[in-house]
């Protein structure tokens, strides 16, 4: 198998895996071969072949070839992410809503997109699309530009090569390459990313990157509100970066 076969492999892969957890965390009926290959739009066959390989990996499991649920392995590979400065994200995640009155996020760059790691408790209501493993655009989010706050520009231009701009995004979300330049330059002079309306209307998101021992960006932190709610730019933001280096100090801690 060439290494374009395993990348997609991998990526069903995951996919099944994500359908099956979302729907045990969500208490829906679980899944069997034939319908999770409807849900995914994935061959029957090939649903057969991965489900037995991660029932195998024992990340999936079925009894008596019932639906399947979450394996232990799962939880036990979760268990072991769930450690240094993603685990202690949650205390930060809370006291900057107790401070600033907004919701929070912890997300990580993934190419040019971002997937969010933890939310804060007030960030999501039943039948919400934020999760962790929500994925977003990293040129028109507050997060994901914080990721990119160390590209210079050819480094951005070869990541965002590929982007389709068109129908992305809120009214105030750069429609090229050289536009999200624009907007790093503006806000790498005030310090942190202000994403105004990027991303969804009538949001402001303010970001700045987790940075490790070493300065490289592990990871970005950032609050999500209305304008009026969101209160001074620069204030939120001192807030965000005490948080941020707190969050670095924890990288290596278990």
């Amino acid at each position: 198998m060439d290494s374009s076969a395993e990348a997609s492999s991998m990526a069903q892969g995951l996919r099944i895996v994500r359908l099956v957890v979302d729907r045990e965390k969500r208490g829906r009926q679980l899944l069997g071969v034939s319908q999770l290959a409807v849900e995914l739009d994935m061959e029957q066959s090939r649903v057969s072949r991965l489900t037995q390989e991660l029932c195998d990996l024992g990340l999936l499991e079925r009894v008596d070839r019932g639906p399947f649920r979450t394996g232990q392995r799962f939880f036990n590979l979760a268990a072991s992410l769930n450690t240094g400065w993603v685990r202690e994200a949650k205390t930060e995640l809370e006291a900057l809503v107790a401070s600033l009155g907004c919701r929070a996020r912890l997300s990580v760059r993934d190419g040019y997109r971002v997937i969010l790691v933890r939310s804060s408790s007030n960030d999501a209501v039943s039948g919400s699309f934020v999760k962790p493993g929500m994925v977003t655009p990293a040129w028109c989010t507050g997060a994901g530009r914080a990721l990119l706050w160390d590209f210079d520009r050819p480094a951005l231009e070869s990541l965002l090569a590929d982007v389709n701009y068109i129908g992305i995004g809120g009214p105030g979300a750069a429609h090229s390459t050289g536009e999200v330049w624009d907007l790093m330059v503006r806000d790498r002079a005030g310090g942190f990313i202000a994403a105004a309306e990027e991303f969804e209307h009538e949001v402001v998101e303010l970001a700045v990157p987790v940075r490790d021992a070493g300065g490289a960006i592990l990871a970005s932190l950032s609050v999500l509100g209305h304008r009026a709610g969101i209160g001074p730019g620069e204030a939120a933001a001192a807030v965000l970066h005490r948080a941020a280096e707190r969050l670095g100090t924890f990288q290596n801690a278990n």
